[in-house]
Protein backbone atom coordinates (compact mmCIF):
# COMPACT_ATOMS: atom_id res chain seq x y z
CA UNK A 1 0.00 0.00 0.00
CA UNK A 2 1.32 3.45 -0.86
CA UNK A 3 2.53 5.50 2.06
CA UNK A 4 0.42 8.56 1.25
CA UNK A 5 -2.75 6.46 1.68
CA UNK A 6 -1.96 5.77 5.34
CA UNK A 7 -3.58 8.55 7.35
CA UNK A 8 -3.60 6.95 10.79
CA UNK A 9 -1.91 3.96 12.41
CA UNK A 10 -2.58 2.13 15.64
CA UNK A 11 0.70 0.20 15.96
CA UNK A 12 3.82 -0.75 14.08
CA UNK A 13 5.93 -3.85 14.67
CA UNK A 14 9.61 -3.94 13.75
CA UNK A 15 11.57 -7.14 13.41
CA UNK A 16 15.13 -5.88 13.85
CA UNK A 17 17.83 -7.57 11.79
CA UNK A 18 21.50 -6.95 11.25
CA UNK A 19 21.14 -5.20 7.88
CA UNK A 20 17.39 -5.09 7.25
CA UNK A 21 14.21 -4.35 9.21
CA UNK A 22 10.81 -5.91 8.50
CA UNK A 23 7.90 -3.58 9.28
CA UNK A 24 4.22 -4.44 9.75
CA UNK A 25 1.58 -1.80 10.56
CA UNK A 26 -2.07 -1.92 11.71
CA UNK A 27 -4.67 0.81 11.33
CA UNK A 28 -7.12 1.77 14.13
CA UNK A 29 -9.57 -0.90 12.89
CA UNK A 30 -6.96 -3.60 13.41
CA UNK A 31 -6.45 -4.13 9.67
CA UNK A 32 -3.01 -4.91 8.28
CA UNK A 33 -2.11 -1.93 6.08
CA UNK A 34 1.64 -2.26 5.53
CA UNK A 35 4.24 -4.97 5.14
CA UNK A 36 7.63 -3.67 4.16
CA UNK A 37 11.32 -4.53 4.28
CA UNK A 38 13.79 -1.66 4.64
CA UNK A 39 17.52 -1.25 5.04
CA UNK A 40 18.81 -0.22 8.44
CA UNK A 41 20.07 3.11 7.10
CA UNK A 42 16.58 3.90 5.75
CA UNK A 43 14.95 3.75 9.19
CA UNK A 44 14.64 7.50 9.76
CA UNK A 45 13.58 8.30 6.20
CA UNK A 46 10.89 5.60 6.29
CA UNK A 47 9.37 6.58 9.63
CA UNK A 48 9.35 10.30 8.83
CA UNK A 49 6.54 9.53 6.34
CA UNK A 50 4.44 7.51 8.82
CA UNK A 51 1.82 8.77 11.31
CA UNK A 52 3.00 8.82 14.93
CA UNK A 53 1.85 5.76 16.89
CA UNK A 54 3.01 2.92 19.13
CA UNK A 55 6.05 1.09 17.75
CA UNK A 56 6.93 -2.31 19.17
CA UNK A 57 10.23 -4.17 18.91
CA UNK A 58 11.79 -7.18 20.59
CA UNK A 59 14.53 -6.70 23.17
CA UNK A 60 17.66 -7.43 21.14
CA UNK A 61 20.87 -5.86 19.88
CA UNK A 62 20.37 -2.20 18.86
CA UNK A 63 16.78 -2.15 20.20
CA UNK A 64 17.63 0.69 22.60
CA UNK A 65 19.28 2.69 19.81
CA UNK A 66 16.23 2.25 17.56
CA UNK A 67 13.92 3.13 20.46
CA UNK A 68 15.76 6.37 21.23
CA UNK A 69 15.79 7.32 17.55
CA UNK A 70 12.05 6.80 17.13
CA UNK A 71 11.22 8.55 20.42
CA UNK A 72 13.02 11.68 19.21
CA UNK A 73 10.79 11.57 16.11
CA UNK A 74 7.62 11.55 18.21
CA UNK A 75 6.77 7.84 18.19
CA UNK A 76 5.99 5.79 21.29
CA UNK A 77 8.48 2.88 21.21
CA UNK A 78 8.00 -0.20 23.37
CA UNK A 79 10.76 -2.78 23.84
CA UNK A 80 9.17 -6.16 24.55
CA UNK A 81 10.91 -9.30 25.89
CA UNK A 82 10.87 -12.05 23.28
CA UNK A 83 9.15 -14.46 25.68
CA UNK A 84 6.05 -12.22 25.65
CA UNK A 85 5.96 -11.90 21.85
CA UNK A 86 5.95 -15.62 21.14
CA UNK A 87 2.26 -16.25 22.12
CA UNK A 88 1.14 -13.77 19.43
CA UNK A 89 3.00 -15.48 16.57
CA UNK A 90 0.74 -16.99 13.92
CA UNK A 91 1.71 -19.51 11.24
CA UNK A 92 5.27 -20.39 10.36
CA UNK A 93 8.16 -18.38 11.69
CA UNK A 94 9.37 -15.69 9.33
CA UNK A 95 10.34 -12.04 9.65
CA UNK A 96 6.94 -10.63 8.66
CA UNK A 97 5.04 -12.93 11.04
CA UNK A 98 7.44 -11.95 13.82
CA UNK A 99 6.86 -8.24 13.10
CA UNK A 100 3.09 -8.79 13.10
CA UNK A 101 3.27 -10.56 16.47
CA UNK A 102 5.35 -7.68 17.87
CA UNK A 103 2.81 -5.12 16.63
CA UNK A 104 -0.03 -6.97 18.37
CA UNK A 105 1.93 -7.50 21.60
CA UNK A 106 2.83 -3.79 21.75
CA UNK A 107 -0.84 -2.88 22.25
CA UNK A 108 -1.39 -5.06 25.32
CA UNK A 109 -1.70 -2.64 28.27
CA UNK A 110 -0.44 -4.99 30.99
CA UNK A 111 2.44 -6.52 29.06
CA UNK A 112 5.83 -5.90 30.77
CA UNK A 113 8.24 -3.87 28.65
CA UNK A 114 11.98 -3.31 28.88
CA UNK A 115 12.93 0.20 30.06
CA UNK A 116 14.84 2.17 27.46
CA UNK A 117 18.52 2.40 28.41
CA UNK A 118 20.51 5.59 28.12
CA UNK A 119 23.90 5.65 26.41
CA UNK A 120 25.58 5.85 29.85
CA UNK A 121 23.80 2.66 30.94
CA UNK A 122 24.83 0.86 27.75
CA UNK A 123 28.44 1.95 28.26
CA UNK A 124 28.43 0.68 31.84
CA UNK A 125 26.77 -2.57 30.78
CA UNK A 126 29.44 -3.02 28.10
CA UNK A 127 32.17 -2.67 30.74
CA UNK A 128 30.60 -5.44 32.81
CA UNK A 129 30.22 -7.72 29.81
CA UNK A 130 33.84 -7.18 28.80
CA UNK A 131 35.00 -7.94 32.33
CA UNK A 132 32.81 -11.04 32.54
CA UNK A 133 34.26 -12.34 29.28
CA UNK A 134 37.83 -11.69 30.44
CA UNK A 135 37.22 -13.46 33.76
CA UNK A 136 35.72 -16.45 31.92
CA UNK A 137 38.69 -16.56 29.56
CA UNK A 138 41.14 -16.36 32.47
CA UNK A 139 39.39 -19.27 34.20
CA UNK A 140 39.61 -21.32 31.00
CA UNK A 141 43.32 -20.52 30.68
CA UNK A 142 44.04 -21.53 34.28
CA UNK A 143 42.09 -24.77 33.86
CA UNK A 144 44.06 -25.56 30.71
CA UNK A 145 47.35 -25.02 32.52
CA UNK A 146 46.22 -27.37 35.30
CA UNK A 147 45.10 -29.98 32.76
CA UNK A 148 48.43 -29.93 30.93
CA UNK A 149 50.33 -30.21 34.24
CA UNK A 150 48.20 -33.18 35.32
CA UNK A 151 49.02 -34.89 32.02
CA UNK A 152 52.66 -34.57 33.08
CA UNK A 153 51.84 -36.11 36.47
CA UNK A 154 51.99 -32.77 38.31
CA UNK A 155 49.08 -31.64 40.50
CA UNK A 156 48.66 -28.30 42.25
CA UNK A 157 46.28 -27.61 45.14
CA UNK A 158 43.10 -25.67 44.47
CA UNK A 159 43.11 -21.93 44.13
CA UNK A 160 44.31 -19.34 41.66
CA UNK A 161 47.00 -18.00 43.98
CA UNK A 162 48.44 -21.44 44.72
CA UNK A 163 49.04 -22.12 41.03
CA UNK A 164 50.47 -18.67 40.34
CA UNK A 165 52.91 -18.85 43.28
CA UNK A 166 54.17 -22.30 42.38
CA UNK A 167 54.19 -22.12 38.57
CA UNK A 168 57.79 -20.97 38.07
CA UNK A 169 59.01 -23.35 40.76
CA UNK A 170 57.30 -26.27 39.02
CA UNK A 171 58.92 -25.42 35.68
CA UNK A 172 62.33 -25.25 37.33
CA UNK A 173 62.19 -28.24 39.67
CA UNK A 174 60.29 -30.57 37.32
CA UNK A 175 62.06 -29.65 34.09
CA UNK A 176 63.17 -33.25 33.60
CA UNK A 177 59.51 -34.37 33.55
CA UNK A 178 58.25 -31.64 31.20
CA UNK A 179 59.24 -31.73 27.53
CA UNK A 180 60.69 -28.56 25.96
CA UNK A 181 57.63 -28.14 23.73
CA UNK A 182 55.20 -28.50 26.63
CA UNK A 183 57.30 -26.02 28.62
CA UNK A 184 56.95 -23.48 25.81
CA UNK A 185 53.18 -24.05 25.69
CA UNK A 186 52.82 -23.58 29.44
CA UNK A 187 54.90 -20.40 29.46
CA UNK A 188 52.73 -19.00 26.66
CA UNK A 189 49.56 -19.79 28.60
CA UNK A 190 51.02 -18.20 31.72
CA UNK A 191 51.73 -15.05 29.70
CA UNK A 192 48.09 -15.02 28.56
CA UNK A 193 47.05 -15.34 32.19
CA UNK A 194 49.14 -12.34 33.28
CA UNK A 195 47.81 -10.26 30.37
CA UNK A 196 44.24 -11.13 31.30
CA UNK A 197 44.94 -10.16 34.93
CA UNK A 198 46.08 -6.71 33.76
CA UNK A 199 43.03 -6.24 31.52
CA UNK A 200 40.62 -7.31 34.26
CA UNK A 201 42.26 -4.96 36.74
CA UNK A 202 42.03 -2.05 34.28
CA UNK A 203 38.32 -2.61 33.60
CA UNK A 204 37.61 -3.17 37.31
CA UNK A 205 39.27 0.13 38.22
CA UNK A 206 37.14 1.94 35.64
CA UNK A 207 33.98 0.37 37.07
CA UNK A 208 35.06 1.29 40.60
CA UNK A 209 35.69 4.89 39.54
CA UNK A 210 32.17 5.12 38.10
CA UNK A 211 30.69 3.66 41.30
CA UNK A 212 32.29 6.44 43.37
CA UNK A 213 30.96 9.24 41.16
CA UNK A 214 27.44 7.94 40.45
CA UNK A 215 25.01 8.92 43.23
CA UNK A 216 22.77 5.88 42.80
CA UNK A 217 25.75 3.53 43.04
CA UNK A 218 27.00 5.26 46.18
CA UNK A 219 23.61 4.79 47.85
CA UNK A 220 23.35 1.11 46.90
CA UNK A 221 26.87 0.44 48.21
CA UNK A 222 25.75 1.38 51.73
CA UNK A 223 24.08 -2.05 51.90
CA UNK A 224 26.31 -4.67 53.59
CA UNK A 225 28.01 -6.97 51.11
CA UNK A 226 27.35 -4.78 48.07
CA UNK A 227 30.28 -3.07 46.37
CA UNK A 228 31.14 -1.43 43.05
CA UNK A 229 30.38 -4.49 40.89
CA UNK A 230 26.81 -5.06 42.07
CA UNK A 231 25.89 -1.38 42.33
CA UNK A 232 27.10 -0.50 38.82
CA UNK A 233 25.67 -3.68 37.29
CA UNK A 234 22.30 -2.91 38.84
CA UNK A 235 22.27 0.71 37.64
CA UNK A 236 23.31 -0.42 34.16
CA UNK A 237 20.50 -2.99 34.07
CA UNK A 238 17.53 -1.12 35.55
CA UNK A 239 18.54 2.53 35.88
CA UNK A 240 16.53 3.97 38.77
CA UNK A 241 14.32 0.87 39.07
CA UNK A 242 11.13 2.59 37.92
CA UNK A 243 10.20 -0.41 35.76
CA UNK A 244 9.36 -2.38 38.92
CA UNK A 245 6.50 -1.58 41.25
CA UNK A 246 8.16 -3.11 44.32
CA UNK A 247 11.30 -4.89 45.44
CA UNK A 248 9.63 -8.28 45.15
CA UNK A 249 9.13 -7.71 41.42
CA UNK A 250 12.82 -6.90 40.99
CA UNK A 251 13.85 -10.03 42.94
CA UNK A 252 11.55 -12.07 40.69
CA UNK A 253 13.14 -10.52 37.59
CA UNK A 254 16.60 -11.44 38.87
CA UNK A 255 15.34 -15.01 39.37
CA UNK A 256 15.67 -15.23 43.16
CA UNK A 257 12.10 -16.33 43.94
CA UNK A 258 10.70 -19.90 44.10
CA UNK A 259 9.20 -21.43 40.99
CA UNK A 260 5.47 -22.03 41.41
CA UNK A 261 3.58 -25.22 40.57
CA UNK A 262 0.26 -24.07 42.00
CA UNK A 263 -3.22 -25.21 40.97
CA UNK A 264 -6.64 -25.69 42.51
CA UNK A 265 -5.89 -23.33 45.38
CA UNK A 266 -2.89 -25.43 46.45
CA UNK A 267 0.41 -23.53 46.46
CA UNK A 268 3.49 -25.58 45.64
CA UNK A 269 6.87 -23.82 45.58
CA UNK A 270 10.01 -25.32 44.10
CA UNK A 271 13.54 -24.17 43.42
CA UNK A 272 14.30 -20.61 42.34
CA UNK A 273 13.23 -19.68 38.83
CA UNK A 274 16.68 -18.54 37.62
CA UNK A 275 14.94 -16.24 35.17
CA UNK A 276 16.11 -12.78 34.17
CA UNK A 277 19.63 -11.53 34.71
CA UNK A 278 21.96 -14.43 35.43
CA UNK A 279 24.87 -12.04 36.00
CA UNK A 280 23.07 -9.97 38.66
CA UNK A 281 21.77 -13.13 40.34
CA UNK A 282 25.32 -14.48 40.62
CA UNK A 283 26.58 -11.22 42.12
CA UNK A 284 23.82 -11.03 44.73
CA UNK A 285 24.38 -14.66 45.79
CA UNK A 286 28.12 -14.01 46.10
CA UNK A 287 27.41 -10.96 48.27
CA UNK A 288 25.12 -13.05 50.47
CA UNK A 289 27.80 -15.71 50.94
CA UNK A 290 30.30 -13.06 52.01
CA UNK A 291 27.89 -11.83 54.70
CA UNK A 292 27.24 -15.39 55.89
CA UNK A 293 30.97 -15.89 56.49
CA UNK A 294 31.06 -12.96 58.95
CA UNK A 295 28.65 -14.02 61.66
CA UNK A 296 30.17 -11.55 64.14
CA UNK A 297 28.83 -8.67 62.02
CA UNK A 298 25.21 -9.87 61.90
CA UNK A 299 24.08 -7.95 65.04
CA UNK A 300 25.22 -4.69 63.39
CA UNK A 301 22.70 -5.04 60.55
CA UNK A 302 19.02 -4.15 60.71
CA UNK A 303 18.26 -7.58 59.24
CA UNK A 304 20.61 -9.34 61.68
CA UNK A 305 17.81 -10.83 63.82
CA UNK A 306 16.05 -12.20 60.75
CA UNK A 307 19.31 -13.68 59.49
CA UNK A 308 20.10 -15.37 62.80
CA UNK A 309 16.65 -16.98 63.00
CA UNK A 310 16.76 -18.03 59.33
CA UNK A 311 20.16 -19.67 59.88
CA UNK A 312 18.59 -21.98 62.48
CA UNK A 313 16.06 -23.47 60.06
CA UNK A 314 17.78 -23.31 56.64
CA UNK A 315 20.79 -25.04 55.17
CA UNK A 316 23.68 -22.90 53.96
CA UNK A 317 22.76 -22.71 50.26
CA UNK A 318 19.09 -22.00 50.86
CA UNK A 319 20.03 -19.31 53.39
CA UNK A 320 22.38 -17.69 50.86
CA UNK A 321 19.60 -17.48 48.25
CA UNK A 322 17.11 -16.12 50.81
CA UNK A 323 19.60 -13.46 51.86
CA UNK A 324 20.38 -12.63 48.22
CA UNK A 325 16.65 -12.11 47.68
CA UNK A 326 16.51 -9.73 50.65
CA UNK A 327 19.59 -7.83 49.44
CA UNK A 328 18.05 -7.44 45.99
CA UNK A 329 14.82 -6.07 47.42
CA UNK A 330 16.67 -3.63 49.68
CA UNK A 331 18.88 -2.53 46.79
CA UNK A 332 15.83 -1.77 44.65
CA UNK A 333 14.22 0.22 47.47
CA UNK A 334 17.35 2.31 48.00
CA UNK A 335 17.77 2.87 44.28
CA UNK A 336 14.14 3.88 43.80
CA UNK A 337 13.92 6.14 46.86
CA UNK A 338 17.41 7.65 46.49
CA UNK A 339 18.39 7.08 50.11
CA UNK A 340 21.07 5.22 52.04
CA UNK A 341 20.76 1.88 53.82
CA UNK A 342 19.41 2.15 57.38
CA UNK A 343 19.25 5.95 56.99
CA UNK A 344 16.21 6.28 59.30
CA UNK A 345 17.78 3.93 61.82
CA UNK A 346 20.93 6.05 61.95
CA UNK A 347 18.92 9.23 62.42
CA UNK A 348 17.03 7.69 65.35
CA UNK A 349 20.29 6.46 66.90
CA UNK A 350 21.83 9.96 66.96
CA UNK A 351 18.59 11.65 68.00
CA UNK A 352 17.88 13.50 64.75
Amino acid sequence: MAKDSIDELMSIGIDIGKDTFHIVAFDPDGQLVMRKQIKRLALVATFEKLPRCVVGMEACLSAHFVSRTLRKMGFEPRIIPAIYVKPFTKGQKNDYNDAEAIAEAALRPNLPVVPEKSQEQLDLQALHRVRSRLVSRRTATINQIRAFLIEQGITVRKGLRALKNSFETILEERKDEISPRMRTILIGLYGDWLWLDDRIETVSKEIELISRTEENCVNVMTIPGIGPMISTAMVAAIGTGEAFGRGRDFAAWVGLVPRQFSTGGRTVLGRITKRGSRYLRMLFVQAAKVILMRTNRWPDFSFGDWLAKAAERMNRNKLAVALANKLARMAWSILRNKTAFDANRDEIAIGV
